[in-house]
């Protein structure tokens, strides 16, 4: 089945950590005695749309969430069934880390749907575990590893973040430059595009581990409560990472006014030491009759070493005056 009918892949969890793959037709046919299934979906494909809002024996308010453009982690309890939004880093080739995927997910005791748009390495990760016989044995299984696999793809992401911000920090203590503000504000988007979507996830996977849901093992909280943890960490190190890019914004402001205001300085002083020798050069330009020694060989020789005498003399009065 292809992707352009919705259907990425379906499979009935074997519970012992492989899966059997089916088809649209087998999973119409599925009844809860053949094991857990699991059937993920493209949000944009016409089955699949079809399937979640006539077929699947969802309710409207549930098909609605899982079709949803525009999502930011959250998480609903229905009974014994749990409805939960997640975001993942991009990982995607040419794709920004930030610009982070979402996968909605609803769980029973004995089916899993879960709906993306854009591909999510994670779950690839997971059916590539079920293939091998390695995989998640139970609709809680499920959760668990895949929030704990979302949370591990974010690790190598948050500290390239701190590596680039170091490299950033060391560059402007060294030599500022105009080039590093324009690094400077890229590196902020991304800390506050990713901070946008991990702080919430924080508290949806923070709550988790307290639903009441009778498919939630003592084993599944634990690893959820670590990956709230983890989050927890992830979210601090991104705030922590956003002061330090402020103090440095302020500090790279500095050193750049710092470097305009020398160089206005150098150049009014060197304003000041000319504008007398333009003042007398510009005098006697005139093209008018009168000019003094205009008849004398020597006058220019004269002048020239006038007005050397005279910048030499206004740079040792701004040297006594320690403008210099």
């Amino acid at each position: 089945m292809t992707t352009e009918q919705g259907l990425v892949f379906a499979c009935r969890l074997t519970g012992d950590g492989g899966a059997q793959s089916l088809t649209w037709d087998e999973i119409k046919a599925w009844t809860s005695a053949q094991g857990a299934l699991w059937v993920h979906l493209d949000r944009t494909g016409a089955d699949s749309r079809h399937w979640l809002q006539q077929e699947s024996g969802l309710s409207p308010l549930i098909a609605e969430a899982l079709l949803e453009e525009e999502t930011r982690p959250r998480s609903m309890v229905f009974d014994d069934s749990l409805f939960i939004t997640l975001r993942g880093v991009n990982l995607n080739p040419g794709a920004d880390p930030e610009d982070m995927i979402s996968i909605r997910l609803y769980i029973q005791p004995d089916r899993v749907i879960t709906v993306r748009h854009r591909p999510l390495m994670t779950i690839q990760d997971i059916q590539a575990s079920l293939t091998a016989q390695k995989g998640p044995k139970t609709p809680g299984d499920l959760l668990t590893v895949l929030s704990d696999r979302l949370m591990e793809r974010m690790a190598p992401v948050v500290s390239q973040l701190d590596e680039e911000i170091d490299d950033l920090e060391e560059q402007i203590i060294g030599q500022a430059s105009y080039q590093l503000r324009s690094r400077l504000g890229a590196l902020r988007r991304q800390i506050i595009s990713l901070r946008r979507y991990i702080s919430p996830q924080r508290e949806v996977v923070a709550h988790l581990h307290l639903a009441q849901l009778s498919w939630l093992t003592s084993t599944h909280r634990a690893r959820i409560r670590e990956v709230a943890d983890h989050l927890i960490r992830y979210v601090e190190d991104l705030d922590a990472a956003r002061d330090r890019m402020g103090v440095m914004q302020e500090e790279l402001t500095g050193k750049l006014s710092e470097q305009m205001n020398k160089t206005m300085y150098i150049l009014t002083v060197l304003a000041g030491i000319f504008l007398p020798i333009t003042f007398v050069t510009g005098l006697l330009g005139i093209n008018v009759g009168g000019i003094p020694g205009s008849e004398n060989p020597g006058a220019f020789v004269f002048v020239c070493v006038s007005l050397t005498f005279s910048g030499l003399l206004l740079v040792g009065v701004f040297r006594w005056l320690k403008w210099l």
